[in-house]
C-alpha cells in the first residue's frame, strides 16, 4: 500500500475512483439526471485536475498495486466555518475508499495523515459533513471524536440531502 499526495497526472484516475465510490455508497439515491450532473460537475477530470492544482486543496491518495483505490481531501478555508467557533477550520472533504477496500485500516491511515496535517498546520478544528443516514461513517468519525455541530444539506444536481456537520477541536 502506497499512500501518497495526488499530482495533475492523477486527475482521470482520482475523477474515476471518486464517481465509483460516490455512486456505490450513494448512487441508488438521485435520479440518474442529477447523478450525471453531479458527477460531471466534481469528478470529471478538468474538475479534478482543477482542484488538484488549486491552494485551498490538498489530496493524500492510497494506491495498491499502481491503482488508486482510495482518497482524502483537506480544504483551507472551509466553507462550514461560519457554523464553527474555531478560529482556524480545515475541512475534510471526502474520505472514500472502494467497497472492496473498506474495513482493512486504509480509511484509518487517511484520517491519521487528515488529523496529522491539520495539527502540524496550527489548525484548531477540522469540519466535515456526513450523510444524515450514512450511519457506518458516523460511527467512524464518532471514534476520532468528532461530534456533530449542526444540520446542513449537499446538492447532488437538483436534489438536497440531509447531512450532518461534524467538528473535531484540534
Amino acid at each position: 500500500m502506497i499512500y501518497r499526495p495526488a499530482t495533475i497526472e492523477d486527475a482521470p484516475a482520482l475523477g474515476k475512483l471518486g464517481a465509483d465510490t460516490f455512486v456505490a455508497s450513494f448512487g441508488h439515491l438521485y435520479t440518474p439526471e442529477n447523478l450525471a450532473a453531479f458527477l460531471a460537475e466534481v469528478y470529471s477530470p478538468e474538475a479534478v485536475a482543477q482542484e488538484i492544482a488549486a491552494e485551498d486543496c490538498i489530496h493524500r491518495l492510497a494506491e495498491d498495486d499502481g491503482a488508486l483505490i482510495a482518497f482524502c481531501k483537506l480544504r483551507y478555508p472551509t466553507k462550514f466555518g461560519g457554523y464553527s467557533e474555531a478560529r482556524y477550520p480545515i475541512e475534510l472533504g471526502q474520505l472514500y475508499a472502494l467497497p472492496t477496500h473498506t474495513g482493512h485500516g486504509i480509511g484509518a491511515a487517511l484520517m491519521d495523515w487528515a488529523l496529522a496535517h491539520a495539527r502540524e498546520n496550527g489548525h484548531d478544528a477540522i469540519l466535515l459533513s456526513v450523510y444524515a443516514e450514512n450511519f457506518g461513517a458516523h460511527r467512524f468519525y464518532q471514534r476520532y471524536g468528532f461530534a456533530k455541530i449542526a444540520d446542513i444539506t449537499f446538492k447532488v444536481g437538483e436534489h438536497l440531502d440531509p447531512e450532518f456537520l461534524y467538528e473535531l477541536k484540534l
